[in-house]
């Protein structure tokens, strides 16, 4: 009803199943995905939608605090994630944030590769590798990926890359980034690669290879 009211043109699924008949007959720009489905739990139909091909924003719901089951979500191809209970006004911000168009997704100008050691991003493609190896990262965490190497060796706020990945001013979870990074590490330091995203505690992170 809120997402109605906001002139949001919104179809209901009651099960995964529905929700995946739905989304192959009419694909949504967003998918709000309850992690407690009937049948096929969400994180399973948030797989199968992207196994499918469907390239829109999938917002994760879940009651759940263990980031495990946040980086499950994730892994299977989820954009971003909500934890339940929450404010109406912070759904609406993310719903927001994933359908704004932003302007790094432009043309971008010149090169477009950004390095660090052997850790290499296109933003062209919006594809990233390590050596030989093929990363596979969400919208959001290709987004991390590129702001903290573009700038290598400078710490980042949490509020400063709040803004410049989510887009909005409503404070994000207690560990929100945290999942994004754990995620984003997992993936970028495969094979016993050394660590390139780091904590500064109690300021942010920073991407940086030491020697």
């Amino acid at each position: 009803m809120v997402l109605e009211y906001q002139d949001y043109d919104v179809r209901e699924a009651i099960s995964g199943e529905d929700g995946l008949a739905s989304a192959n007959e009419r694909p949504p720009a967003v998918v709000i995905l309850d992690l407690n489905l009937p049948g096929i739990d969400g994180v399973e139909t948030c797989r199968r939608l992207r196994t499918r091909g469907y390239a829109g924003k999938i917002l994760m719901l879940t009651a759940r605090h263990e980031v495990g089951d946040r980086v499950r979500g994730l892994d299977a191809g989820a954009d971003d994630y909500l934890a339940k209970p929450f404010a109406l006004e912070e759904l609406l911000a993310r719903v927001r944030a994933m359908l704004r168009s932003v302007p790094g997704d432009a043309e971008p100008v010149g090169s477009t590769t950004l390095e660090l050691d052997d850790l290499v991003v296109d933003q062209a493609s919006r594809t990233a590798r390590r050596g030989d190896h093929s990363i596979e990262l969400t919208k959001i965490e290709f987004d991390l990926l590129v702001l903290l190497v573009s700038n290598a060796n400078i710490v980042l706020t949490r509020d400063v890359i709040q803004e410049r990945v989510w887009g909005y001013d409503d404070d994000l979870g207690s560990n929100s980034l945290e999942v994004f990074v754990s995620s984003l590490r997992k993936k970028t330091e495969g094979e016993g690669r050394p660590r390139v995203i780091h904590t500064v505690r109690g300021v942010g992170y920073v991407a940086r290879v030491d020697p």
